[in-house]
């Protein structure tokens, strides 16, 4: 149970392919929030929406949408992939065990969660290193401002898209550049 639960800018060529012998997403190792070693490979031909979350934010609400997007398009080629995160007023302080628990039993959570991670910093986990690199809708890169950030990746493996915390996931404008990135 633990493992499997609970502003857009499109970068051609957004660095993450590898044609280049530069490190690409599928080569990055993570861990499910239940710590069995595990592989983004496993995502290679889906499109992907990286997503740090938090239990008790003020956009914790966005569990709801996250998991409508993540069924909507499943069959189709696509997962959300959450994130949690306590770096932004510890605002994500449960285990594993909490946070699965809390996910599904709260938003009904089934789309994949990685294991608590740093986003920022000295510590960032290197998928975020690659991550932040992409540019939002205003040409802004770099640090993670908040919860509930997120990434668009395509079935290649490239950033076709960066979202503010504010942009929810059911704004025509993210599910348009979920629907473009389809594979």
């Amino acid at each position: 149970m633990v493992e499997g639960s609970c502003d857009h800018r499109h970068e051609p060529g957004g660095g993450l392919r590898g044609d280049d012998g530069a490190m690409t997403i599928y080569d990055i190792p993570v861990r499910t929030l239940g710590g069995q070693e595990a592989s983004l490979d496993a995502y290679r031909g889906k499109a992907l929406l990286i997503v740090n979350v938090a239990s008790k934010c003020g956009l914790t609400p966005q569990y709801a949408a996250l998991e409508e997007l993540h069924e909507k398009y499943a069959d189709r080629g696509f997962s959300v992939l959450g994130v949690p995160c306590n770096q932004f007023a510890g605002q994500e302080p449960g285990t594993a065990e909490e946070i699965a628990e809390f996910c599904s039993t709260t938003y009904g959570v089934t789309f994949p969660l990685l294991e608590k991670a740093d986003v920022n910093g000295a510590g960032r986990h290197p998928l975020y290193t690659l991550l932040t690199e992409a540019q939002d809708a205003d040409g802004d890169a770099g640090d993670v401002r908040w919860n509930f950030e997120k990434f668009l990746v395509s079935p290649q493996g490239e950033i076709v898209g960066r979202f503010r915390p504010a942009t929810a996931p059911d704004e025509p404008v993210l599910v348009e550049a979920v629907e473009r990135a389809l594979p």
